[in-house]
């Protein structure tokens, strides 16, 4: 069954946490009281204020990410800018459901080598066991499927995720969301990889499935500290073995939104975007690309 539609945190070692789109089904929690501080950087001139904050797209529940400086842009912010608008996040099932499929089935242990699969089959095993149904779908659909698992099995719930918490201040209070992106646009993102690069990715996540629960868990627990060194270690880790992907998941987007960002400037107001905390680090992230660019980017958490 299709759950929500969340960026995978990580899998594979933690290649998966920069580069894959997942589909988080909820489950059960316990519930715990921990207030983290990750990192947001403002962006500013003479009359407009972008807050960049970098997000964790499901948390364990009772994570509280919105105190000190992210409550204050809250409260200051006009609009909110996200990856995916409310209306398109809730479009990705169904373009999931049209993309995902292989046009002829290709068993799983005809993809992968025996060490790999042994680990594929052991994640597809845990919690409620059910199949992946992997020979029907294209490589990288795997994967989200597999993240699926992984953030069940992390306790991570895309209802305590950053993105869901500020949809329902912002709309509770009125205020406009839009999105970076469209539902088909991301999701054509992973579907237009080469198949060689799909496969690579394919086999370093499965073969790094049983470290995926520790990956999510260290991740996590970087992010809330706002550890943006750890954070650009984890994800630049993998990554730069896998150029095409690197650069079609991270590099060329965050181009894009530091693009859309240096637009935006032109026009007055306050401004919060929230995207995966892996768009914000090292020198291709957006405060880097930013700063390049000229413009007065500082750090305020």
């Amino acid at each position: 069954m299709i759950g929500r539609y969340r960026p995978l945190p990580t899998q594979g070692r933690r290649i998966a946490a920069a580069l894959f789109a997942c589909l988080l089904a909820s489950c059960g929690a316990p519930e715990v009281t921990l207030e983290v501080r990750p990192a947001m950087w403002l962006v500013e001139d003479d009359d407009t204020r972008i807050y960049l904050l970098g997000t964790m797209h499901a948390l364990p529940a009772g994570t509280g990410w919105d105190g000190g400086q992210v409550a204050k842009a809250i409260a200051s912010a006009d609009e909110l800018v996200l990856e995916l608008s409310p209306e398109q996040l809730a479009a990705v099932g169904a373009e999931f459901q049209r993309l995902a499929p292989r046009t002829a089935p290709l068993a799983m242990d005809k993809r992968l080598p025996a060490d790999a699969l042994a680990a594929y089959r052991t994640l597809e095993a845990s919690g409620a066991g059910q199949s992946f149904g992997g020979d029907a779908l294209d490589d990288w659909a795997v994967m989200v499927v597999m993240g699926q698992r992984v953030a069940q099995n992390a306790r991570l719930l895309p209802s305590n995720g950053v993105e869901t918490g500020l949809t329902a201040r912002f709309s509770d209070a009125g205020k406009p969301i839009g999105g970076l992106e469209g539902a088909r646009e991301q999701l054509m993102l992973f579907e237009t990889l080469d198949p060689a690069t799909q496969r690579t990715l394919l086999t370093r996540a499965a073969a790094g499935a049983g470290g995926a629960v520790a990956d999510v868990e260290t991740l996590t627990a970087a992010w809330s500290r706002g550890d943006v060194k750890a954070l650009e270690t984890m994800i630049n880790e993998d990554v730069d073995a896998v150029p095409a992907a690197r650069r079609a998941i991270i590099t060329d987007r965050n181009r894009r939104w530091s693009a859309w960002t240096a637009t935006r400037m032109d026009k007055p107001g306050v401004v919060l975007v929230a995207v995966g905390a892996g768009h914000l680090v090292g020198a291709d992230g957006l405060p880097a690309l930013l700063t390049a660019k000229g413009y007065k980017v500082t750090r305020v958490q």
